[in-house]
């Protein structure tokens, strides 16, 4: 299983929108994105992931993914990005201060993402799953409202670092909820990050995917075997994208990007596409 590659500047960075590119792509910032169609991005559309910083995309960019913070780009498709099934560090005080209730716990300790700082959501119970999934779902509809036409829930296998209180199950009864919320919004929803749903994913109601490092983990196959040429994949390695482009970069987007997923000018930003 691929381990999430995330930039964690995400609140710390101003964001702005890009220039306005003219394309055949539902407009951003439309007034109702609920009519828009519920359709995943373009297969093997050129693609930039810009969660980490936002910038305007290369010249041929057709599909942008950006942090939910941010504006979207003007005329393209965009996917917005949502830390849906653990907190983001610099929201960990706000989520202890009102709905600490909803935080994972072993023992009265919060059980934590070490490699993000990040504390996972209690997803465990049907009550729990429906309290989180008011709260992720505001976020949604914030995307939503701003334009974006589809969702990327990030950590969607939380569970395996939950210390066995979580389960593959309970992820999935709780993508149902946020996809159906999702769909409601006009916005299509991807499954994150994670080979092991198989097809139960897009049988909850997951509609394409976006995969950090399948090329380094040899697993962009297991993601296509469901989706299709539906798959925008991101690298962070060169022979993870020698890798990923030899085995599927002619049927689906694939970029590689600098680690922190920065800004052009930022002295580390790096974008190829194949």
């Amino acid at each position: 299983m691929a381990i999430t590659t995330r930039a964690r500047l995400l609140g710390a960075l101003a964001v702005t929108a890009a220039t306005a590119v003219t394309t055949g792509f539902v407009v951003a910032g439309a007034p109702d994105a609920s009519a828009a169609a519920i359709t995943p991005p373009t297969a093997n559309a050129k693609f930039d992931y810009q969660i980490g910083g936002v910038y305007e995309p290369p010249s041929g960019v057709k599909v942008v993914s950006r942090d939910r913070e941010a504006a979207p780009a003007t005329g393209l498709y965009n996917i917005c990005y949502v830390n849906a099934f653990q907190t983001q560090p610099s929201e960990a005080e706000w989520w202890k201060s009102n709905h600490d209730d909803l935080l994972l716990k072993k023992s009265g300790q919060y059980v934590v993402d070490g490699e993000w700082d990040e504390i996972l959501l209690d997803v465990s119970t049907s009550a729990k799953r429906t309290a989180v999934a008011n709260i992720v779902g505001g976020w949604i509809d914030g995307c939503a409202t701003k334009g974006f036409n589809a969702v990327e829930p990030d950590n969607q296998d939380s569970y395996d670092r939950s210390e066995n209180l979580l389960t593959k199950q309970n992820a999935l009864d709780f993508i149902k909820l946020i996809a159906t919320r999702a769909h409601t919004k006009g916005l299509a929803i991807a499954q994150k990050n994670t080979t092991a749903f198989g097809t139960a994913g897009k049988a909850a109601g997951l509609d394409f995917a976006v995969a950090e490092q399948c090329g380094e983990w040899s697993e962009c196959e297991d993601y296509t075997d469901v989706y299709g040429a539906n798959v925008v994949a991101i690298e962070y390695k060169d022979s993870a994208y020698s890798a990923a482009c030899s085995a599927v970069g002619s049927k689906i987007s694939v970029v590689r990007r600098d680690k922190l997923v920065t800004a052009p000018g930022s002295g580390t930003y790096i974008y190829k596409e194949c």
